[in-house]
């Protein structure tokens, strides 16, 4: 891992992305449910090939911080900037334009179709042919579906899935559909890749097959990865930064190492005087 250096916002980020414009910036992030502050004064920067941790207790806000980037929720006050762009106002689904992608703690996949289809929904930014074309099965059609097969199979190769390209996705072993949907996120194009507890439900040698996956698929698609995990041996082992969030404010951030002797992190993730694997 590179060496970890200090940005504004009291964040940080890998050495070897200080000469590029940070991919993801985060200011004073925060929603308000009625009188609950579920997430308050909430700030990150990402490096744009980091990987990055985002910790905390059930029920610290994780998931409602990934909802608040890909405006599920719209914020009630703060700023989020994809590559430098203001994403108040705008809609899921231009978001994913502007290149954030995401998987989900609870898999959604469309599980009557099949694996590749789910793959080739996920390649709708760059695969594209007009609706005539598509009715009439127009040579541009068909030159659209013989790009989206191709890349859709490179894409499934990354896990070693090609050979399961024709089956029904909901037949597939749980670990397999965690990792389909990592590959159609990957589909979108992403600059950012947000990963929602990936490594749930996956045994010890998954989980280590994933850590490698994770790094190889930052540097095949240089892209920037924040993950929310609850196996520390996977967030500590693979992760550059870690932020923790308690009952949604971050209460410390810094490296794996860092992190790891954070009195307020053993006191309020960990357990009080000692470490744990899983929280």
């Amino acid at each position: 891992m590179d060496k970890m250096v200090p940005v504004p916002s009291h964040s940080i980020i890998p050495e070897r992305d200080l000469s590029s414009k940070t991919i993801l910036e985060v200011h004073r992030l925060g929603i308000d449910f009625g009188g609950l502050h579920a997430v308050e004064d909430f700030s990150i920067m990402l490096g744009r090939t980091e990987i990055s941790g985002l910790i905390g207790p059930n029920g610290a806000g994780k998931t409602t911080v990934f909802n608040l980037l890909t405006n599920v929720y719209q914020p009630t006050h703060g700023v989020i900037l994809i590559d430098g762009i203001d994403t108040r106002g705008k809609k899921t689904w231009q978001l994913n334009q502007l290149g954030i992608a995401r998987t989900f703690q609870n898999i959604r996949l469309f599980s009557k179709l099949s694996v590749e289809d789910n793959v080739k929904i996920g390649l709708h930014n760059a695969c594209q042919s007009s609706l005539a074309a598509s009715m009439l099965r127009l040579p541009s059609y068909w030159s659209a579906e013989k790009k989206a097969h191709e890349t859709a199979m490179e894409l499934l190769s990354i896990f070693d899935m090609q050979h399961m390209a024709s089956w029904e996705s909901g037949s597939l072993p749980y670990g397999a559909q965690r990792r389909l949907e990592i590959v159609r996120a990957l589909a979108t194009s992403p600059k950012v890749l947000l990963l929602d507890e990936p490594a749930a439900g996956m045994n010890p040698s998954e989980t280590a097959e994933l850590m490698q996956n994770i790094k190889k698929i930052r540097d095949t698609f240089h892209l920037a990865i924040l993950l929310i995990e609850h196996d520390m041996n996977l967030v500590m082992g693979i992760c550059e930064g870690i932020a923790v969030l308690n009952y949604g404010k971050i209460i410390a951030k810094g490296t794996p190492d860092e992190i790891k002797s954070n009195p307020l992190v053993i006191e309020a993730y960990l357990g009080r005087g000692k470490e744990a694997k899983n929280a």
